[in-house]
């Protein structure tokens, strides 16, 4: 089975239980889990969820999360061509498109063969991925 990617969106909701998006995300995570699917996210999505949580009282949570995929080799440091390709989507794009860690989460998801999302947000839909909640 392919993995997962872990998208800001999924992961942000299911630390905080006030988010909208909690249950849904936190249900995906279960059948993601459940299912075998390896998970895998970004540096530059890690750092994005970083900053959400810093000042929060899931920063722990999310720095055992990320110790985790690190340490599980889940963690991916983008390649150069991932990041040329991420920036020129991005410059051709419009107020209201996909954002940079999107168009390189994108470029990265291509270059891996991966389809589903964790996540809601509808970039990676117009994007050609299936998000998962």
């Amino acid at each position: 089975m392919t993995a997962v990617f872990l998208d800001t969106v999924g992961l942000l909701a299911t630390w905080d239980v006030r988010d909208q998006w909690h249950h849904p995300a936190r249900a995906a995570f279960e059948l993601i889990k459940q299912s075998g699917a390896g998970v895998i996210t970004t540096t530059f999505v890690l750092a994005e969820c970083g900053n959400a949580v810093s000042c929060s009282n899931v920063r722990c949570d999310f720095l055992r999360f990320g110790n985790a995929m690190e340490a599980g080799g889940s963690l991916l440091v983008p390649s150069d061509a991932d990041w040329h390709e991420a920036w020129a989507r991005y410059e051709a794009g419009f107020p209201g498109a996909a954002g940079l860690v999107d168009e390189l989460s994108f470029a990265v998801m291509r270059r891996l063969g991966l389809q589903r999302a964790f996540t809601n947000d509808g970039h990676f839909a117009d994007a050609g991925f299936e998000p998962l909640f």
